[in-house]
């Protein structure tokens, strides 16, 4: 990177950091235990600039690059991994999905509300009995002169119940066609579009999530995004964006655990030293480090293909697919430096051992990306 580029990540990072000490930190456990949404916190980081980190300002956006945007999450990841998840879903999912493939009015009615905070987005794929088999999807849209009508159910859906508007993807053709599905974009109080019940989650509490049902929803074809029959290949490539997210995410956790690791093996003493002094523990903490650090490169390098407008697929799946892994086992190994008190909501690593496995399942499984990544290698 040239040294604005090094400049400009600097400034943004001390901004969301500073925003994550100031807003966040002092109510994790809290919005983690009542598994509280803080809808009032997203109005805020609307303020800031954090909700439309990639639309452009001509929309109300901050127009900055996958670079800027990973440092974001990270950082508020950092803090709380469940902010941070609500922050990527909103920027990668909804809001990027209209960004990538809205029509120039769709972008003018919905990019300068999702990017300033007004209104939140969610994005819907996953549905009850089709989770990586998306292509089975049961939720139907049916023509009906200019309108379609939609019946059926998403799940696991991001900002399902506070979401001000949410694209969705739905079957318009015939099953297991690649072409047979259209993307939609639709607003929080059309007829027949309603939420349904609230995941209770083992970690990132602070993110709702929740259904999305159909009930006869009747929606004019101007809320179509692109062409018909084009839903699917658009999610395709909304993931590989949203992959980045989660790449992003992860390395957020994996820092917020480490740090803490590393600040209570240098506090913490055990038979008349800090047990930071002890091999088995500055092992663990050298392997920490060292996954951080390629899971970073993996990640920025990801963003830097993606900003260049080159397919990131493959890059997307690494790095997502590292990363997260990566998370994981470093939370664990937090939790396990911390003993007994790792256990324990007194401390931080707890929760980033909680929110940390999401990371391995969401926007497409450890095994989908293996998946994603040895197709990849093979069409070469």
């Amino acid at each position: 990177m040239n040294v604005e580029t090094l400049e400009n990540l600097k400034l943004i990072q001390e901004s969301a950091r500073d925003f994550a000490e100031t807003y966040i930190r002092p109510h994790v456990l809290e919005w983690d235990e009542e598994q509280h949404f803080p809808l009032d916190l997203f109005r805020k980081m609307g303020e800031f600039g954090f909700l439309g980190v990639l639309v452009p300002e001509t929309f109300g956006g901050a127009g900055l690059s996958y670079q800027e945007y990973i440092t974001v999450i990270e950082e508020i990841a950092k803090v709380c991994g469940g902010i941070g998840l609500s922050v990527a879903a909103h920027n990668s999912l909804c809001t990027n999905h209209i960004l990538l493939f809205g029509s120039d009015e769709q972008k003018q009615e919905y990019l300068p509300k999702l990017a300033t905070g007004e209104w939140l987005g969610a994005w819907g794929l996953t549905e009850p009995n089709t989770g990586s088999d998306a292509a089975r999807m049961r939720c139907v849209a049916e023509k009906d002169g200019d309108h379609f009508v939609i019946n059926g159910a998403k799940n696991f859906i991001t900002h399902g119940k506070s979401g001000d508007v949410a694209v969705v993807i739905v079957r318009t053709g015939e099953l297991l066609d690649s072409h047979g599905m259209s993307a939609f974009v639709i607003e929080k109080g059309t007829p027949g579009f309603t939420s349904g019940k609230k995941e209770n989650k083992l970690g990132m509490r602070a993110s709702e999530t929740a259904e999305l049902i159909f009930d006869n929803c009747r929606v004019h074809k101007s809320q179509m995004l692109g062409s018909e029959g084009d839903g699917f290949i658009q999610a395709m490539k909304v993931l590989d964006g949203g992959r980045i997210s989660i790449a992003a995410l992860s390395l957020g956790i994996a820092k917020g655990a480490y740090e803490a690791s590393l600040r209570y093996a240098q506090e913490r003493e055990q038979f008349g030293k800090p047990i930071s002094k002890f091999q088995a523990i500055s092992f663990k903490l050298a392997d920490m480090a060292t996954q951080i650090e390629a899971a970073e490169l993996l990640t920025r390098k990801a963003g830097r293909i993606k900003d260049s407008g080159e397919s990131s697929t493959t890059l997307s799946a690494m790095a997502k697919l590292y990363a997260s892994e990566a998370a994981v086992k470093i939370a664990d190994e937090a939790v396990q430096i911390h003993g007994g008190y790792g256990y324990i909501k007194d401390y931080p690593v707890e929760k980033f051992y909680r929110d940390a496995k999401l990371c391995t399942i969401g926007e497409g499984t450890s095994e989908i990306q293996r998946l994603v990544i040895s197709r990849q290698l093979l069409k070469k």
